[in-house]
């Protein structure tokens, strides 16, 4: 087999970025989730451009599960990444997350689900890089304020692993 200088891995993670990031631009705009949307987001907390405060990197200092649904606030969306703003046990926080950084994004009211590779920057620090690189979008202008809730997926720290969001969906 021949090496595969399109990339076409990458491209299509980006593609499937841009799902994320024209739903969540779509939510930002309307300012709620439609029906019983909602989503559980995982993301690397270590990688390139994500903020959050001392305290929450300090509790999971490799990744992060976060759930919008209730309680969310200035939900904004670029081309290469969201803030939003969450409570977490009764504290405000600002969150600022990079689509490269998202290894997970799940609707269970869909049974929809989506799963990056995006290494731990530990196991590969080079890599991550390689998957900063996103498709070209704009999203539509972002609304002012949004009223919706989302919650810490939950307080306990888990160990740094792909998060296999089977344990989520419904058993049949």
């Amino acid at each position: 087999m021949g090496q595969d200088h399109i990339r076409y891995d990458i491209l299509a993670q980006d593609a499937l970025r841009g799902v994320i990031r024209k739903v969540l631009a779509e939510i930002a705009a309307t300012a709620r989730l439609p029906g019983d949307h909602h989503f559980f987001i995982t993301f690397l907390t270590g990688a390139p451009g994500v903020r959050l405060s001392q305290h929450l990197k300090a509790k999971y200092p490799e990744q992060m599960t976060i759930v919008i649904q209730h309680q969310f606030w200035d939900l904004k969306v670029t081309d290469t990444q969201f803030e939003i703003g969450l409570s977490f046990s009764d504290t405000p926080e600002r969150l600022v997350i990079p689509f490269a950084a998202i290894r997970g994004f799940y609707d269970p009211s869909v049974n929809f689900e989506l799963e990056f590779d995006v290494p731990l920057v530990d196991e590969d620090a080079e890599d991550v890089d390689t998957y900063a690189e996103i498709a070209e979008y704009t999203p539509p202008a972002p609304a002012e304020k949004s009223e919706d809730s989302a919650e810490p997926a939950d307080g306990e720290r888990k160990p740094a692993s792909v998060v296999s969001l089977d344990a989520f969906r419904k058993k049949q």
